[in-house]
């Protein structure tokens, strides 16, 4: 009975959840995890908001509900990150972020004691590495990803320094952001209940701009200047953490300091690796193997596993080692180049570079028509019945093979999809 329960309290909100391009598939987990978030009143309320950024007035026309009971709703809810609340032109406009990035990671970037930290890091632990469906869904489909990585900037030469663009280094997001917050690492919170966790440094999550300040003004993060900031990447960079930022050139919202063995977006990497699940940068390391001495340092380093021992082939020492990498596997930090001691790997740029989406609402729609999700964008409003008939025939469409090769072209990726974007006023 329980089961049944459960499922039909909390499957409105999962359904919710899963037409964000990223998704969330419902299972038994899913509810269970939102059943420790969420009050089942909660749930239901929160599988009624739009996707799209909403007003204090929206939220009270959705729900029927007086604007003063409605803002003391949404304010608890982002009072526990559950929703983000940004300032425009003096007016709080709410969003409920996806799962992840989102309000999973914000459960956990504190420690506090109105939820079952230890039993929601068990939960979260079996849906994303054991379950899996999640962590494909959020990683393995669409060329388009939440996520890319940063280059380790203190290897980059004056030649590489020449081919980095701004929003491609990690300096260069925090001295540009308006609100800096830092918290608790997720993934090492997570695997910290479970005895998994790594010596790694564990406050040391960066949020920046609008998610930075929803987040320190609710306590969830810590309010940070600039200099604090560059000295926790310091940090991160002398512990050879992998920076794994949100996927966008403007208004960066995250930034994480990833271990191989703890971070969510490693362990992807390794699991996924065919299917690209994290943007790289837009270099690739070369390593001259005639001077490799097979040390094994490179490959201890590497988070994602990319480079191998393998035979020399040398007849005079035909037990020789040398590195080699393993290409379709490497993010392109450059964490093998500082760690080598024989300086026998350097970074040159990728043949192609990668593109990276200008903003939050450029990566959102090219991530949908690549997931046959744009009709969750376009017809927002699922309370309507008119609204989910249209979206049903559009979403028939979008799965037809020759439009939907048509839309997820590069075409939707270039600067004529960016302008239109620019347009949008949210």
């Amino acid at each position: 009975m329980a089961h049944h329960v459960l499922k039909s309290s909390y499957s409105h909100l999962a359904d919710r959840l899963n037409r964000f391009p990223q998704g969330a598939p419902p299972s038994q987990l899913l509810y269970k995890i939102l059943a420790l978030l969420f009050s089942e009143k909660e749930a239901e309320l929160v599988a009624q908001l739009p996707i799209k950024p909403f007003t204090v007035e929206k939220a009270s026309q959705v729900w029927k509900l007086n604007l003063a009971e409605t803002r003391k709703i949404l304010e608890e809810l982002a009072g526990r990150a559950i929703l983000v609340d940004l300032d425009k032109n003096g007016e709080s406009i709410y969003v409920l972020p996806p799962p992840m990035a989102g309000f999973f990671e914000f459960s956990l970037m504190r420690t506090r004691g109105d939820i079952d930290q230890k039993l929601l890091s068990e939960l979260f632990y079996q849906y994303m590495n054991v379950e899996e469906d999640f962590i494909r869904d959020l990683f393995g489909r669409g060329e388009t990803q939440v996520g890319r990585a940063f280059v380790h900037e203190p290897i980059l030469t004056n030649e590489d320094a020449l081919h980095v663009l701004d929003y491609e280094r990690a300096t260069e997001v925090i001295k540009t952001a308006t609100h800096i917050g830092v918290g608790t690492c997720y993934c090492r919170h997570k695997m910290h209940h479970l005895d998994k966790a790594c010596d790694a440094p564990m406050d040391i999550c960066m949020t920046f701009n609008s998610a930075a300040a929803s987040l320190t003004k609710h306590g969830h993060a810590r309010l940070i200047d600039t200099d604090e900031c560059l000295d926790l990447l310091q940090q991160a960079y002398d512990c050879s953490l992998v920076q794994f930022g949100e996927n966008v050139r403007q208004e960066v919202n995250f930034i994480c300091n990833c271990c191989g063995c703890c971070c969510e977006a490693m362990i992807a990497a390794r699991r996924l690796t065919i299917l690209n699940p994290i943007h790289t940068t837009n270099f690739i390391p070369e390593i001259d193997q005639q001077s490799c001495t097979g040390c094994g340092i490179c490959v201890n380093t590497c988070p994602v596993e990319a480079i191998a021992l393998s035979s020399a082939n040398d007849p005079k020492k035909p037990t020789r080692k040398q590195a080699t990498l393993i290409d379709d596997r490497c993010l392109g930090c450059g964490l093998c180049v500082r760690a080598c001691p024989e300086t026998v790997i350097k970074l040159k740029s990728r043949p192609e570079r990668v593109l990276t989406p200008l903003n939050g609402i450029h990566r959102a729609v090219v991530m949908a028509i690549e997931r046959n999700k744009l009709q969750n964008l376009i017809f927002d409003n699922q309370t309507l019945f008119s609204h989910r008939a249209l979206a049903a025939l559009l979403g028939v469409i979008l799965r037809l093979p020759p439009i939907k090769q048509a839309m997820a072209s590069k075409q939707m990726k270039s600067r004529y999809l960016e302008k239109l974007i620019e347009k949008i006023d949210i």
